[in-house]
């Protein structure tokens, strides 16, 4: 067999970029719902009213999101990728448009639940697609642009969604969606071309889906309500970890004797796989968890104005960018990718340390400094666990191992929000803050974090060295 023109490898790598761009474009805007719908809250408020019922406009978005991860994923292993991914989008869109229109807290609360039951599906989808694309070691170079996605969005929805609420009002940070949303709509349309997929007769996992969404749901609220709408000890957070264990317990049980599991537990057979999720957990946890408090402290502590924060963050997110795109093209061509998570575990320990020295005096070069540091170990991070459990998985499971990792590291950043406002809520005490007081709690907060990634950096020292493949 002759080898490939250079017109043809052209041509394959223009169909390519716009398929990767209507993918990423599709991940920046799951991103970015979130931080700019979070700038307009106390304008829908002010709009709607609803003050006792607004948080479910975050918490129900976060529970239907995090729920369907591993829905989609297996569902893209049973009837093909690009359909449950197309599915998503449009779910997606839909509940923007209808957010967009909606005339009472109530109805707002119902279309954010169905916004976020196509965001769950995004990620997933975009992952198992690139996985379906490209060979392990190619994936490893374009993984690297999901970090980007990350950083733009983080950055971008604070400085967007101030000016954009001020100006056109708050239902306009959901008209936003529409476009880019048609945007990657119609380039996944039009570019994306998949191996044909065998369709397949199975029965849904109905009993294992009932019982994680049971698990998932009990989890995610108690990590929204425990420390701040209801005392850790109080008998709605005893009761919903309770329904958390009892939940998973019969979860574990239904995938035993399923014969399409949602999540297939002999995936956890697998060292590399197991260790992945750990991983994903814990940078979920520690890396992601924190990015709120970082902005509070950036805001509260050190003096900086609502609209400065953004900016003031952007480094600390090019730090992330810098890293994992970096590592991401240094993974592609040696195929190896043992060391980054530790290493980004390790680094996250010295940056926890070094800010939980940070108090309302610390110079603004100096809290950069700390925030890039930071920024760089999650880099480290973001794509690599992914890639390694995908890397060892057979091709049928691609869908549900992304998923797996994908809702897991999610539980892990609702837990690690919930840990640290609990810490947070408890150093701050009941007196009117000041910044002394918010730094003095804060400072808690990131001393709490280098001991979670010890755990991290324990078990991504477990990590083998299998090098990624160059083939399917």
């Amino acid at each position: 067999m002759s080898a490939p023109s250079a017109e043809s490898i052209s041509a394959a790598r223009i169909r390519v970029a716009p398929v990767l761009t209507g993918l990423l474009l599709s991940v920046f805007l799951a991103m970015l719902d979130a931080q700019v719908v979070a700038t307009a809250l106390p304008r829908v408020v002010g709009d709607l009213g609803g003050l006792d019922a607004f948080s479910w406009i975050t918490t129900g978005y976060l529970l239907t999101s995090t729920v369907s991860v591993p829905l989609y994923g297996k569902l893209g292993d049973l009837f093909g990728r690009k359909p449950v991914f197309l599915t998503a989008v449009a779910l997606f869109l839909a509940g923007s448009a209808a957010c967009a229109v909606a005339p009472s807290m109530g109805v707002l609360i119902a279309c954010r639940l169905l916004q976020g039951l196509g965001a769950g599906g995004l990620f997933v989808s975009v992952l198992a697609i690139i996985a379906e694309l490209f060979p392990p070691r190619e994936r490893a170079r374009y993984s690297g642009y999901f970090a980007t996605c990350f950083a733009v969005a983080s950055v971008a929805g604070p400085l967007t969604g101030g000016p954009l609420t001020d100006l056109l009002g708050w239902r306009a940070v959901f008209y936003l969606n529409l476009p880019i949303g048609a945007v990657a709509l119609f380039l996944v349309v039009r570019f994306l071309r998949l191996a044909p997929h065998t369709r397949v007769r199975a029965r849904l996992d109905v009993a294992g889906l009932l019982c994680l969404s049971g698990a998932i749901a009990s989890l995610t609220l108690l990590a929204a309500w425990a420390g701040s709408r209801h005392s850790w000890t109080s008998p709605v957070i005893l009761g919903l970890g309770a329904a958390a264990i009892l939940f998973a317990a019969a979860f574990v049980f239904a995938e035993r004797k399923a014969a399409e599991p949602v999540i297939p537990l002999r995936l956890f057979r697998d060292s590399t796989f197991t260790v992945s999720v750990l991983v994903s957990v814990v940078a979920g946890f520690a890396f992601l968890g924190s990015v709120t408090y970082l902005a509070l402290f950036v805001q509260a502590a050190s003096g900086a104005s609502a609209s400065a924060t953004g900016l003031l963050l952007a480094p600390m997110m090019f730090g992330v960018v810098a890293s994992s795109m970096g590592s991401a093209k240094i993974i592609a061509r040696t195929g190896n990718y043992r060391w980054y998570p530790a290493a980004g575990m390790a680094l996250g320990i010295v940056a926890g340390i070094l800010m939980s020295t940070m108090d309302e005096s610390t110079t603004r070069p100096v809290v950069l400094a700390y925030l890039v540091l930071f920024g760089l170990a999650a880099g480290l991070n973001l794509q690599v666990p992914a890639l390694a459990a995908q890397n060892t998985a057979p091709r049928e499971d691609i869908g549900a191992v992304s998923g797996t990792v994908t809702f897991l590291r999610s539980l892990g950043t609702a837990l690690g929000v919930s840990v640290f406002g609990s810490v947070f809520t408890a150093g701050l005490g009941t007196r009117a803050p000041g910044p002394a007081d918010y730094a003095h709690a804060l400072r808690g907060v990131f001393f709490t974090a280098p001991p979670i990634l010890l755990i991290g950096l324990i078990a991504a020292l477990r990590l083998k060295n299998i090098p990624l493949r160059q083939h399917h």
